[in-house]
């Protein structure tokens, strides 16, 4: 977005919902000048954190395709690829309220940089694994241990921005974060085919991976963090519980944090990819490359677009449009016979996706109180990463049920009619105004 950033007001803007404000921000108290989306690449800290979690995000993707190539390699099961997700889901769903109270009570910098360690240590022990053709069984104790690491990165992540970001360039930021993400889900599988291609060694690329993490580790390292007020009270059920009260009890948020699970958990059409590369329409390894490549050329497409628009003003009713907007896509994806259509089809499931990742997540960071970021953001992670494994296993169940046509296009049916309910049940977020304020 190409804005000069308004004077914070305390409360939220007329043409906005009633939603309290965040207080205690606690990011970086100088405001930089009014200009456009660059503003915010002019802070170090900012720079710092953008480039190592890029490099970071890179390695963990290209690392996530080898594993599911060595392990498809070495055992030739299917199933076995499907333990990949839940062996790493699993300790996230587990231990995502636990982490959100960690995230709250303890710098989030250092949590941050304990996680990203941990992260080396498993591509270490991947590439010796790989090397010495160990057990698969121990590549699983790896993935679970990955998962430990990851549940407690997601909300210290979540939370940290917030904390070296103005808060009239957060939008912004999370505009780049999200660019950055989607470029790395784009390169990523791409560079780790061609190492694997090339050298025929996995084992080189679990190698890069743990340059990454110690590449992100040092620029996390350089970053400077206001000291923070710790959140009160010691750990108990209720103070575990406090992000899905206070998510409760925010409608808003919860609307838009439902619309992003329900969409991901109904219209999750690339599980079925392979599918329809194969099947129906008869593409083959190459064409799949680029139908899973598109919806992220058309996330990083459009974080670029967002950086130089004006800002969002009617931004609840935006967010609804795009969830819309993906739910027509997934359908004519799921009917479409031709791939040039289909590929379109995806781009804009991507492109649309990203405008309700940057409407929710600065909605998220910016009405939470700062010592209650943490738990929100696990909540937030938890959603995200139930719906990434059960939509999955949805659409695979419908599709074995019925036909893979079917299961799409009932998907992107079904998440349109979510945005209708949710429309009417919390008017709010349709009257949501302008973003970042």
């Amino acid at each position: 977005m190409n804005d000069a950033p308004e004077e914070i007001s305390p409360t939220v803007p007329s043409a906005g919902p009633p939603v309290a404000p965040a207080d205690g921000w606690s990011g970086d108290d100088t405001e930089p000048p009014p200009g456009n989306a660059y503003e915010v690449i002019r802070s170090p800290n900012f720079r710092r954190y953008l480039v190592g979690n890029f490099i970071g995000v890179l390695g963990m993707q290209m690392q996530t395709f080898t594993l599911g190539y060595e392990i498809y390699e070495r055992t030739n099961s299917k199933l076995a690829l499907g333990f990949v997700g839940l062996a790493q889901v699993v300790p996230v769903i587990a231990l995502a309220l636990v982490a959100g109270h960690v995230a709250d009570h303890f710098s989030r910098k250092h949590v941050l940089m304990v996680c990203v360690f941990c992260l080396a240590l498993v591509s270490a022990a991947l590439v010796l694994i790989s090397l010495r053709q160990a057990p698969v069984a121990l590549i699983y104790v790896c993935l679970s241990l990955n998962g430990v690491a990851r549940a407690f990165l997601q909300p210290a992540k979540g939370s940290l921005l917030p904390l070296i970001v103005p808060r009239s360039q957060f939008a912004h930021a999370v505009t780049w974060h999200t660019g950055g993400f989607h470029l790395a889900a784009v390169l990523g599988p791409a560079i780790g085919g061609w190492v694997v291609a090339g050298t025929t060694r996995p084992a080189f690329v679990y190698l890069l991976d743990l340059l990454a993490s110690l590449f992100f580790l040092a620029m996390l390292a350089r970053i400077s963090v206001p000291t923070k007020e710790a959140a009160s009270g010691a750990l108990s059920l209720r103070t575990l519980a406090a992000g899905i009260e206070f998510l409760w009890r925010t409608r808003i948020l919860l609307a838009a944090i439902s619309l992003d699970m329900f969409a991901v958990l109904l219209g999750g059409a690339v599980a079925l990819l392979p599918v329809y590369a194969k099947d129906i329409l008869q593409v083959g390894p190459e064409g799949l490359s680029w139908m899973r490549a598109a919806p992220a050329i058309g996330a990083l497409v459009t974080a670029f677009l967002i950086a130089h628009l004006p800002p969002m003003r009617k931004a609840g009713s935006l967010l609804l449009w795009s969830v819309i907007g993906f739910g027509i896509a997934t359908v004519v994806f799921g009917l479409s016979r031709s791939y040039g259509l289909s590929l379109a089809m995806l781009f804009l499931t991507g492109a649309l996706d990203n405008i309700s990742v940057v409407i929710r997540h600065t909605l998220l960071q910016l009405s939470t109180p700062n010592e209650m970021r943490g738990r929100v953001a696990a909540v937030n992670g938890l959603f995200i990463s139930s719906s990434n494994e059960l939509g999955a296993f949805e659409s695979g169940l419908v599709a074995e049920l019925t036909t893979p046509t079917i299961s799409v296009v009932s998907g992107g049916l079904g998440t349109i009619v979510v945005v209708a309910v949710i429309a009417w049940l919390v008017p709010e977020l349709r009257r949501y105004g302008r973003l970042g304020s």
